[in-house]
């Protein structure tokens, strides 16, 4: 009885010491303020917020990223249904740009299977928006101005891939053999178990991670855009230099804060991409993911040219009030909920 009594008084005491939440409430007024303050640039713009579902049937493909599963009990066909919780709502927005909703824009829960860390928590709020007639480079110029209005930074660098790498390891990453990049790995002391077995994709951003990230976007924003075709995820690829996808990204202060395209509009290929990615899952010994099919007939039926972006808000939050991990920013942390 003495054990039992025991157990119970010690859960209680663990449960007591993690109820409260581990923001304070000047950051729960920042949130409030920095939503109404996006809101009200979306509104400027005439770009339209929308809402779109958190389970899909579909989810994400890419080897580098996981969904929670769960299974749905309650389908007509008397059979459980597997669901995702969505990585991003980048799917269904595309499938309401191909209804011709128009310029639009999300904030929403977005789930990533992996571990919590300073700049990342499984479930986080993130702001995504298309632009149809915009390209990466007109879109870009927009998330500059959302930062300068949420974090009043100075005008952001850009840069491309090609040159980041030039400036900073001193190869070409998108000619230098895989033997070079390896150099450069001993070269900075990047030292990771079996090199030889990472794909040339995986080197390049082992590089960029450890040598580029940390010496761009410290006193301003730095975009960093035209990666290697072979990172296009749903990028297109660029008319002049087929060795370039049209994708940027923005670091800011260690932050990898937005992922942003010049999106994919071919079904066609878009399935092929989402194959390959299945078939590198497989071969990595990773479970592979259903492909999205409401997505794709979505695709089919057209969707306008134009270009989207993925921007972090918690991250965004971190750094406009100058704290050093996640967790001061979101309430109740996966840890805790």
């Amino acid at each position: 009885m003495r054990h039992v009594l025991f157990i119970s008084n010690w859960c209680t005491t663990a449960f007591m010491s993690t109820w409260k939440p581990t923001t304070s409430h000047h950051a729960r007024l920042a949130r409030a303020t920095m939503l109404k303050h996006i809101r009200q640039f979306f509104e400027d713009r005439h770009v339209l917020e929308v809402e779109t579902p958190l389970l899909c049937h579909g989810t994400i493909t890419d080897e580098h990223l996981d969904a929670f599963h769960t299974q749905y009990h309650f389908d007509s066909t008397g059979s459980p249904v597997s669901l995702y919780l969505q990585t991003s709502p980048e799917y269904a927005m595309k499938r309401l740009l191909c209804a011709e909703s128009g310029a639009i824009y999300q904030i929403c829960k977005a789930f990533r299977h992996e571990g919590e860390g300073r700049w990342h928590n499984p479930e986080f709020t993130m702001l995504e928006w298309y632009r149809p007639g915009f390209d990466h480079y007109e879109l870009m110029a927009e998330v500059d101005a959302l930062l300068m209005t949420t974090l009043h930074t100075a005008p952001a660098d850009v840069m491309t891939y090609q040159q980041a790498f030039d400036e900073h390891i001193g190869i070409c990453p998108l000619s230098a053999p895989s033997s070079i990049l390896l150099e450069s790995m001993t070269r900075f002391d990047i030292n990771i178990d079996s090199p030889h077995t990472l794909s040339r994709d995986s080197m390049l951003q082992l590089l960029f991670s450890v040598v580029v990230e940390p010496n761009i976007g410290q006193e301003r924003p730095c975009f960093i855009h035209s990666f290697p075709a072979s990172q296009a995820a749903l990028a297109t690829i660029n008319k002049e230099d087929e060795r370039v996808a049209d994708r940027f990204e923005v670091y800011f202060k260690g932050a990898e804060l937005a992922n942003g395209f010049n999106e994919l509009s071919s079904a066609s290929e878009q399935r092929k991409r989402f194959i390959g990615d299945n078939e590198k899952r497989q071969a990595n010994g990773q479970e592979t993911k259903p492909i999205d099919e409401h997505f794709l007939h979505a695709l089919e039926h057209g969707l306008p040219p134009c270009a989207g972006v993925a921007l972090g808000i918690d991250r965004l939050l971190m750094l406009q009030l100058g704290v050093s991990t996640i967790r001061d920013v979101i309430n109740f942390p996966t840890h805790i909920a």
